[in-house]
């Protein structure tokens, strides 16, 4: 779980000045965002997050020169402490597993309101990917298509012991990651807290010696834990 002190520092690229001035004054309009610079392509958005160093990045795909998968994997090098929050008007698969796969925390369509962007970007900030519900579900059935498929997964098969070492309180929550449930709802159904739900998730990280939910859900799933 990432810890912010102080607004959280948010760079906005995209190659629309007037979306990105609307983007800033949703975000600023709640006194927990600061929007610290603003780029309207790839590589100045490179140049400024190097130069700012922000908790988050909420960016376009779609802009002129560097495609986005380029961008958010050469930024997470550069800054990798920055969390990065997709907001496109695309919600075609290719689009959004390229995302993922780059290194995106979180996948949001432009359709979303300003309390669903604030509220989303609270969470990826924290530590806890986000997607529009139809999103995560696309990206749940492609990591079921590789198990199925018999393809490796990002960490590669594991000893066989691996998923034994978590305490049965973490291997619960592992099968509701698994099944795409977001941090809050697994809270909900366990009635712990979405705190209490992170740390757990933070262990099982270490346990398993994944470094990302992408990494996490892709084990579970290769595991068989999103059945049942």
């Amino acid at each position: 779980m990432r810890e912010v002190s102080g607004p959280v520092r948010v760079v906005v690229v995209d190659d629309h000045p007037m979306w990105r001035e609307g983007v800033r004054a949703d975000l600023e309009r709640e006194a927990d965002f600061l929007v610290v610079a603003q780029a309207g392509d790839g590589a100045a958005a490179l140049e400024v997050a190097r130069r700012h160093r922000p908790d988050l990045v909420l960016l376009d795909l779609s802009m002129p020169g560097m495609g986005g998968g380029e961008v958010i994997g050469r930024l997470l090098a550069d800054v990798p402490g920055a969390r990065v929050l997709v907001l496109s008007a695309s919600g075609e698969a290719p689009d959004v597993l390229a995302a993922v796969k780059a290194g995106a925390s979180g996948y949001l369509l432009k359709s979303a309101t300003a309390d669903e962007l604030r509220a989303a970007a609270r969470q990826v900030v924290a530590g806890e990917p986000v997607f529009s519900p139809t999103l995560a579900a696309l990206v749940l059935g492609e990591f079921r298509r590789v198990a199925a498929g018999g393809a490796p997964g990002p960490t590669g098969p594991g000893p066989d012991d691996d998923v034994a070492r978590l305490t049965e309180r973490e291997t619960e929550i592992l099968r509701y990651v698994a099944k795409g449930y977001a941090y809050r709802d697994i809270a909900e159904r366990l009635v712990i807290s979405v705190r209490t739900v992170q740390n757990h998730v933070q262990s099982i990280f270490r346990k398993l010696q994944v470094s990302s939910r992408y990494e996490l859900m892709r084990l579970a799933v290769d595991r068989g834990l999103d059945e049942g």
